[in-house]
């Protein structure tokens, strides 16, 4: 069920969010149980042949949990029991999402014929599975109070972040779940719900729906491209990606909201950073923060001198590349960011200083000419797009596509210059001004929403 859909809108949500607080006048687990039920039938609305590992999941990983708490509490070490625990949700993820690719690797290299899985990858997989490893970790740190399975099936599979994140750590969620204050319809927390799902679902379908058909045809059907086609491909792209994931994640605090519950901001103007640091502590900022806590950490974060805290910073990135797709596209951009990440701490320790536009804007190209290989379905394509970009001619636009080009023009100017709709939430105020900004936004949205389209995030 996708959020940008008439069902989900006008049937699904309000109907949970009215069966929700109606169940919490009579029983406050009975709520939670309802919530946890109601978000395994989101889940398997979509594909039901996904449920059955959604759920196996959860139960190895409640099972683990358990026994790891258990022994934690006699302080027991259980290092080995942490390991392993981890290595299924590894196994797991790695045989969903890089079966195939493996198998075609070893193929090239060996000149076998292995024949491909075709293994269907489940939706969400990588989110829940990251979410199942850092409640693993912090079992074993101790960090874990609740021990109730229904709760946990909750916290895992809570609608609203469950399909594309944020990642979010068990000790910021379960006591809100466990809060009886929150359990009674909140006026404020349900408009200002609406406030920010409104501006999501606009950031959605209709700023990066509208640049997907260009997207497309610069980087998967058009097989010459100009300069300024190429450039602007580039940049459509890069603003699809953020728009669409951000106005994901603006709709999940929104919908989180009308719970009564707050999930962490996952974006904050990450095209406003000035360097390639501030970029991530702005882009996908669960992910970056799992990242810091349970990879460069454990790996000795900067605790070792200079070299190896280059190490490990590349590291995390080339995972991160890995993470998000099975093709060596993805390596690259990992790689890529990497790099940048490493060319930036030298720097920094040198006390060089850059001028602060000039700093904007090399980042932000960075970024833009990154995102190609994030976004190509080949190297080939990531290289047609890449030559045009750099090969400086005249030739101006191609025929066509005139309406994403001017909602592309807007959309910059957005990223840039606006505030973003976080900022806008911490200011709102349910008043005539904000009624009419939603009204608007709703209008052009729900114009659009005939449209079927998944979030791009789903495919990571």
């Amino acid at each position: 069920m996708l959020f940008n859909s008439y069902i989900f809108i006008f049937c699904f949500l309000p109907v949970a969010v009215t069966l929700y607080f109606l169940f919490a006048t009579r029983s406050h687990r009975l709520a939670n149980v309802f919530l946890a039920i109601a978000s395994l039938f989101f889940y398997a609305y979509w594909k039901f042949e996904y449920l059955p590992i959604l759920l196996s999941s959860v139960i190895v990983n409640y099972i683990f949990g358990r026994v790891i708490l258990e022994q934690t509490s006699k302080r027991i070490k259980c290092t080995w029991l942490v390991v392993v625990a981890i290595l299924f949700n590894v196994f797991l993820l790695g045989y969903y999402k890089y079966a195939d690719f493996a198998i075609f690797n070893i193929n090239a290299v060996f000149s076998t014929e292995i024949e491909f899985r075709n293994i269907l990858l489940p939706l969400a997989i990588s989110f829940f599975t990251f979410q199942q490893i850092a409640y693993i970790v912090d079992c074993s740190r101790g960090e874990v109070k609740d021990k109730s399975f229904y709760d946990y099936i909750l916290f895992i599979t809570f609608f609203p972040q469950l399909i594309a994140g944020p990642i979010v750590h068990h000790s910021e969620m379960m006591p809100q779940f466990a809060d009886n204050t929150q359990k009674k319809v909140n006026l404020k927390n349900v408009a200002s719900g609406i406030f920010i799902f409104a501006i999501g679902l606009a950031k959605k379908v209709v700023v990066a729906d509208a640049l997907s058909p260009y997207v497309s045809n610069i980087f998967d059907v058009a097989s010459v491209l100009t300069c300024a086609d190429a450039w602007s491909g580039s940049l459509a792209y890069t603003m699809q990606l953020y728009f669409d994931f951000s106005g994901y994640c603006d709709m999940a605090i929104g919908i989180a909201l009308m719970f009564n519950i707050r999930l962490p901001i996952n974006f904050y103007s990450p095209y406003k950073a000035t360097n390639i640091q501030e970029f991530w502590r702005c882009w996908h900022m669960t992910l970056s923060r799992f990242f810091m806590e349970y990879i460069y950490i454990p790996l000795g974060g900067n605790r070792k001198g200079n070299c190896k805290t280059y190490l490990n910073l590349f590291t995390v990135f080339v995972i991160g590349g890995i993470w998000h797709g099975a093709a060596w596209t993805f390596v690259v951009w990992g790689i890529m960011h990497g790099l940048a990440i490493v060319v930036h701490r030298i720097w920094r320790f040198y006390g060089v200083r850059m001028w602060t536009p000039c700093a904007w804007f090399l980042t932000f190209m960075f970024v833009n000419v990154a995102w190609v290989f994030f976004r190509a379905q080949s190297f080939g394509d990531a290289l047609k797009v890449l030559r045009a970009m750099f090969d400086f001619n005249l030739s101006g636009w191609s025929a066509g596509f005139i309406y994403p080009k001017i909602i592309l023009f807007v959309a910059l100017l957005i990223s840039f210059f606006f505030a973003n709709g976080i900022s806008r939430l911490e200011k709102f105020k349910p008043d005539l001004k904000s009624f009419i900004f939603v009204s608007i936004l709703l209008v052009l949205s729900f114009a659009q929403l005939s449209k079927h389209s998944e979030f791009l995030y789903f495919n990571f």
